[in-house]
C-alpha cells in the first residue's frame, strides 16, 4: 500500500471510526443489554449466553467471513478491511470497562445507535468494510443496486430476532430503534456529508458563462446542443455538477452575466468518477 496523504487520511478514518464503534457497543449496547446487527450481535449473543468476550469472537467470526468473501473486495479495499477487522477488535477489547450506568433505556438506545452508525460509516465511506455482513452489504449493493445502510439493516433484523433467545424481548425492541437510528447516522455520513448538486442552464450567453464557471468555481461544464419546441431555435445547454457549497456562487455568477438565463438545480444522489466520489469496488 503506497503511503500517500489520501492512504494517511484514510488509515486515520479507519482508526478513528473504530474506535467510535468499540465505544458504541461497549458503552451503550451492551451496557444497557441491548443487542446488535451482524457479526458484532452475533457476538454479544455469545457474550450473554457463555461469557465469551466480542474482541475475541469478532475478530475469528470476521476473519472467516473474510475469507469467504474476499475475492470479492479489491486489494485496496482488502487491506483496509483487514484493518478494520484488527482495531475493532483492539478497540472493543481496551473499551470494555467503558460503560455508562443508567436506568434509562433509551439513552444506551440512541447514543449506542448514533456511536455505531459514525463509527460503520466512516469505515465504509473511504472503501473499506468492517467485515461481516458488510461484505454481503456490498455484495448487495454492487449486484443488486441496493444501498449498503439498507443491506446491513436487513442482515441486522436477522440476528437481532436470534437474538431474543438471551435477552429480554422489550431490549430487542429498543435494539431495532437502536439499528435504525445507526442506519440513519451511517447514511448521512456516507452519502450526506458532501451533497452534490446538478445544474442545468440555458442561456444566451453559454459560452462565456461556461468559462466563468470553470474558472471561478473550478468545475467543467458539458455542453449539450438543445432547440426550443416553440421557437425551434438552437441552443447551447449547460450542465454542471457541484457541491451545496458551491450552489450560491453559482447562481450569483449566472445572475451577474445572464439574469434572463434559465436555471434548474436538481439534487443529485451519487456522482462517480470526474474528481468526486469514486467507487470503491
Amino acid at each position: 500500500m503506497k503511503f500517500t496523504q489520501d492512504t494517511l487520511f484514510n488509515i486515520a478514518s479507519v482508526i478513528i471510526g473504530s474506535f467510535i464503534f468499540a465505544i458504541g457497543v461497549n458503552t451503550f449496547m451492551i451496557a444497557g443489554e441491548l443487542g446488535e446487527g451482524g457479526v458484532t450481535g452475533i457476538s454479544l449473543i455469545l457474550l450473554y449466553a457463555f461469557d465469551i468476550s466480542p474482541a475475541i469472537s469478532s475478530f475469528l467470526i470476521n476473519l472467516v467471513l473474510l475469507f469467504v468473501g474476499y475475492k470479492y473486495l479489491s486489494k485496496r479495499s482488502m487491506n483496509y478491511t483487514i484493518l478494520a477487522i484488527i482495531m475493532i477488535s483492539l478497540f472493543l477489547h481496551f473499551t470494555e470497562s467503558w460503560q455508562i450506568e443508567t436506568d434509562q433505556l433509551l439513552i444506551n438506545t440512541v447514543f449506542g445507535g448514533l456511536f455505531v452508525g459514525i463509527g460503520i460509516g466512516l469505515i465504509v465511506r473511504i472503501g473499506a468494510t468492517t467485515a461481516g455482513t458488510t461484505i454481503l452489504a456490498r455484495l448487495m449493493n454492487k449486484h443488486f443496486e441496493i444501498s449498503i445502510p439498507i443491506a446491513l439493516l436487513i442482515f441486522d433484523l436477522m440476528i437481532v430476532a436470534i437474538s431474543v433467545t438471551v435477552i429480554p424481548l422489550e431490549n430487542v425492541l429498543l435494539t431495532v430503534i437502536a439499528l435504525y437510528v445507526a442506519t440513519k447516522t451511517m447514511d448521512f455520513i456516507i452519502e450526506g456529508m458532501n451533497p452534490k448538486k446538478a445544474v442545468t442552464i440555458i442561456s444566451d450567453r453559454p459560452d462565456f458563462i461556461a468559462r466563468q464557471v470553470t474558472q471561478y468555481i473550478g468545475r467543467g461544464v458539458t455542453i449539450m446542443n438543445g432547440r426550443g419546441y416553440y421557437t425551434q431555435e438552437d441552443k447551447d445547454i449547460l450542465y454542471v455538477v457541484i457541491t451545496k457549497n458551491q450552489l450560491t456562487r453559482v447562481k450569483r455568477l449566472i445572475a451577474e452575466y445572464d439574469e434572463n438565463a434559465f436555471v434548474v438545480v436538481h439534487d443529485v444522489n451519487d456522482v462517480l468518477g470526474n474528481y468526486f466520489y469514486k467507487q470503491m469496488m
